[in-house]
């Protein structure tokens, strides 16, 4: 008599950004804040943070690990901050300094961004903070889809130290991967 076991199909992109999500949102607000903070020291223990002169965040979406504190903190530490603005016809993002949190508008996609946008050219980042919906711990990253940071990944300077943020929930065994993916050097959870 034959087994019925039957293989297991790997799920697509989409169910596990669909699951990642949904567990994002569900997750408690105090949560989120307390591993924020956790993972906003992480981070500031980095070489390749107390090195890096000008570093490129970005600003959270509901639900992403918040970085507006890391954000006014690395500026007190006299960090130059840039963060990415969304060119729609182009697909792309670009690095604008942001002199302070409370000068943003809504941008494509809902994305906050600099209201007046100064751009910084990408060889002159010395480190670049990435969002994602989930993560390996090789630095695979699924994003939301769009290819928005797989592109900018790809276009800055290869020795360019990239991190991913993210909370426990969105790492993952293995993220699926494809030929344009680009991954981060190092993922920071909490």
């Amino acid at each position: 008599m034959k087994s019925a076991v039957s293989a297991v199909e790997p799920l697509t992109k989409q169910e596990i950004r669909s699951k990642i999500l949904i567990k994002l949102k569900k997750q408690k607000e105090e949560d989120r804040r307390i591993k924020s903070c956790l993972i906003k020291r992480k981070l500031f223990k980095q070489a390749v943070f107390k090195k890096a002169k000008r570093v490129m965040f970005y600003i959270a979406l509901k639900g992403e690990v918040e970085t507006k504190e890391m954000i006014e903190a690395a500026q007190r530490l006299g960090k130059i901050i840039a963060v990415p603005v969304c060119v729609r016809n182009k697909a792309s993002l670009r690095p604008a300094l942001l002199d302070s949190l409370a000068h943003l508008k809504r941008g494509p996609y809902g994305v906050s961004e600099p209201v007046i946008s100064r751009f910084i050219a990408l060889k002159d980042l010395d480190l670049v903070i990435t969002p994602g919906v989930a993560f390996d711990k090789k630095g695979n990253r699924l994003g939301r889809g769009k290819g928005y940071y797989d592109r900018f990944l790809s276009n800055i300077p290869k020795d360019t130290p990239s991190i991913g943020l993210a909370y426990s929930l969105q790492i993952l065994l293995a993220v699926p991967v494809t030929t344009h993916d680009v991954n981060v050097k190092k993922v920071l959870f909490a």
